[in-house]
């Protein structure tokens, strides 16, 4: 048996882990494995790496000592889809080609019998119409903003977690110092779960997410009640995704082989906020500090239990599956239920309702606050 692995779209902690897991898996079981470098792209286009490194033979050596490393180290990227692959046309404008069966022709040219792809719901996209194509393919779960389907978490997810804690925690001691309104942006994409769990962990007074559109005014309504009693900071967390009611997502722009770049909400809450309020605001926005970094324990074990999995799911015959966090297993789902939809904050779940039952406001009620 001959597999390879590859990483695609944004870094998340514990990538690395999964690789070094799905290597010395393979290894002993006395298969080949082969590294592909920046998602399909060392790949599909060799002639971009001048030292024959698009694709390298891994060994135990190719992941000693990684599992602790932030980033990965095959490199990732989110251009270049292979499924829609960006093509320039004689008048300028662009459409896409779907190079999925050229892509697969290549994999077996290589003698590949098997991918393991890494990613989030983008990467697995294309996974699972490799798969469609007649590609041996499993999936692994990786994706900072928690919102793929079917796995109770992604590796990545707690480490970003962690990290926005601290800084909101570093924030609340300057807000408190020069008696501030501090607006905080973290990422998470159309998804609210960062923004949620970290929010909630660090005592924010307000959080901003995308599932559930928000007014200013009950936020300046809970300033006005602090400030009233004394209180004279307060601390909003804002995902990237957040949208106003009867608004649009602040969107920093979109080329034809990307998803749109969220961005800026933060700036823009920041300045109605110090409107409204007449207090000073200032915003910290996070952005790709939680991507970077070494894995928590968690992120770091889940990579490895992952990455382990996904060698047992090709030894054991599955096909066109995800592995997946179902406590306290590691079990396989089907990539086309994985990929069918996103996972998003259920507005009336219990990180919710404890929320608000701590005065949390999330700008569609007035609330007395903290």
């Amino acid at each position: 048996m001959k597999i390879a692995i590859s990483t695609g779209g944004g870094d998340a902690p514990g990538l690395n882990a999964v690789i070094r897991a799905a290597t010395l898996s393979a290894l002993r079981r006395g298969w080949e494995v082969t590294g592909i470098r920046d998602g399909f792209d060392g790949l599909m286009f060799p002639e971009r790496y001048p030292h024959g490194d698009g694709v390298w033979a891994m060994t135990r050596n190719s992941v000693k000592g990684i599992a602790h490393l932030g980033g990965t180290i095959l490199g990732s990227t989110n251009r270049g889809n292979p499924t829609e692959y960006p093509v320039q046309l004689a008048d300028g404008t662009w459409t896409t080609e779907n190079r999925s069966d050229e892509l697969v022709g290549k994999f077996r040219a290589a003698g590949i019998d098997a991918l393991i792809t890494i990613g989030g719901d983008g990467s697995l996209q294309i996974g699972r119409r490799l798969n469609e194509a007649g590609l041996w393919v499993v999936g692994v779960p990786k994706t900072i903003d928690n919102d793929l389907d079917k796995t109770s978490s992604t590796f990545g997810f707690d480490t970003a977690v962690s990290f926005a804690t601290e800084c909101i925690d570093r924030v609340f001691t300057t807000a408190t110092s020069h008696s501030r309104v501090m607006v905080v942006e973290v990422m998470g994409r159309y998804a609210g779960w960062i923004a949620l769990n970290a929010g909630m962990a660090a005592s924010a007074h307000a959080i901003l997410i995308p599932e559930i559109p928000y007014d200013l005014r009950p936020i300046a309504d809970l300033i006005a009640r602090r400030t009233a009693r004394g209180a004279n900071f307060a601390i909003v967390v804002v995902a990237e995704g957040a949208m106003a009611k009867h608004g649009s997502r602040s969107v920093l722009g979109k080329r034809v082989d990307q998803a749109e770049r969220l961005g800026g909400v933060g700036e823009h809450v920041a300045a109605e906020l110090q409107e409204l309020t007449g207090r000073e605001t200032r915003v910290t926005v996070l952005g790709h500090l939680l991507r970077g970094g070494t894995p928590t324990a968690f992120d770091r074990l889940l990579g490895l239990r992952f990455g382990a999995a996904a060698v047992r799911a090709i030894d054991e015959g599955y096909n066109g599956v995800m592995v997946a966090l179902n406590p306290p297993d590691v079990d396989y789902v089907p990539l086309v239920e994985a990929v069918s939809r996103m996972k998003n904050v259920p507005v009336d779940c219990d990180t919710v309702v404890s929320a608000r039952d701590l005065g949390i406001c999330f700008g569609d009620e007035i609330v007395d606050g903290m």
